[in-house]
């Protein structure tokens, strides 16, 4: 058979780079040393670093197989509805004044990143921006944030966030940088628990965020991926969401059940829209729901149902749901207690510099202020990986180490 040209060459389709957290963990699962640590990965592991299974997680999925009833038949476009409500009621606030007045519109959703892209799409597609307003992303963020406003045409815009000589919030920068988006842009937010950073705004900060993006007449998207694993409160780590709606904004918000239930492969989120209250909510609410049943039927048809079964229904039993909690304060206060010790041993062998960023820092990650060599060195020397921006996974650092 003659060869023939593809019509995909290398200068159209060129050889794409390794996603660089997925390098790492290959890297250190091919490192044979018996001490090796993994910092990267962001999933929790027990002080045996060790996947944990959440105990509630086991109960529930014994219950779901000893059901007669259960089948694998397609779920609805938008999902579950036991577990979008229930969703909801976690995120919002069951009391929440959106819940009350029928303003909010709930899909399930490929985790929190189909949350995000689902999001991503239907602003690109319909939120007015006469200026081509771009979307604001604090710097750092989560990578892939980028790359899933970009897939759907929506420009890029950065506000500063970390503060590398405190270690801690830039808060001027941050707000200096709102003010200055053209108005009517869209801020991302990370709801608790910055990720990569463990920076997050005080309530006082959170309230003169939202001046400032109200005054602007910016559009609010949360992206919340940790709530109730940051502090084990889940209230208090949805406040600044929560606060936002009974400000009246009108937002959106990508919730993912990976983290704090364990459910990394199930692929559980959501994505809720919250229109703002007036006379026309529910009809606002109404068709913006129908586009979005729209963009998700041409997107992946139907969610999966296993995670979603599982988390609903621990979310809508009053016992497991208080397990549930009980569980979330295990993994939260494990990282906290690993943040203590942590910071108590580098101050302990005298390490350069000062480390109470270690311990202000909340959620899974940490920026340790590390740079590239640094890393470098102690993946060299001491079989310690991490990003290449120091940023480590408290929830990767057993007790032994």
């Amino acid at each position: 058979m003659a060869a023939s040209a593809s019509s995909f060459p290398a200068s159209t389709v060129p050889l794409a780079p390794e996603d660089p957290l997925f390098g790492l963990s290959t890297a250190y699962r091919a490192d044979n040393h018996k001490d090796k640590v993994d910092l990267g990965v962001g999933a929790y592991r027990d002080d045996n670093a060790k996947p944990w299974v959440l105990p509630v997680v086991k109960k529930a999925e014994e219950i779901l197989r000893s059901d007669p009833e259960l089948n694998h038949e397609y779920l609805p476009i938008t999902g579950l509805p036991a577990f979008t409500s229930a969703a909801a009621n976690v995120i919002l606030g069951a009391d929440s004044p959106a819940l009350k007045e029928k303003r909010v519109t709930s899909v399930q959703t490929i985790s929190g990143t189909g949350a995000v892209h689902l999001g991503a799409l239907f602003l690109s597609k319909f939120f007015r921006r006469p200026s081509s307003q771009p979307v604001y992303l604090s710097n750092p963020t989560w990578a892939n944030h980028n790359q899933i406003f970009s897939n759907v045409s929506l420009p890029i815009a950065t506000y500063p966030y970390f503060h590398p000589s405190t270690k801690g919030l830039d808060s001027d920068g941050m707000l200096s940088a709102i003010r200055s988006a053209p108005k009517g842009s869209i801020i991302l937010l990370h709801a608790c628990a910055h990720n990569p950073t463990g920076v997050d705004p005080t309530r006082d900060q959170w309230k003169t965020i939202a001046t400032v993006i109200r005054t602007r007449g910016h559009f609010p998207f949360f992206d919340c991926a940790y709530q109730g694993f940051a502090s084990g409160n889940l209230a208090n780590d949805a406040w600044a969401l929560r606060y936002f709606i009974s400000e009246g904004f009108e937002l959106c918000v990508a919730q993912s059940f990976a983290k704090n239930f364990g459910l990394y492969g199930e692929r559980a989120g959501c994505f809720h829209f919250v229109t703002p209250p007036g006379s026309d909510a529910q009809d606002t609410t109404r068709r913006i729901s129908s586009q979005l049943a729209i963009l998700q039927r041409s997107e992946i048809s139907n969610p999966p149902i296993h995670g979603a079964r599982i988390a609903s229904l621990i979310l809508n039993d009053g016992k497991l749901f208080a397990e549930w909690e009980d569980n979330l304060r295990t993994m939260s206060g494990r990282v906290i207690d690993m943040r203590r010790a942590l910071r108590k041993k580098l101050e302990s062998m005298g390490t350069p510099g000062t480390w109470k960023h270690i311990t202000d820092q909340i959620g899974m990650f940490s920026f340790t202020g590390l740079n590239e060599l640094q890393v470098q060195k102690l993946r060299e020397d001491a079989h310690v990986y991490m990003t290449k921006n120091g940023r480590i996974s408290m929830a990767g650092l057993p007790s032994s180490s």
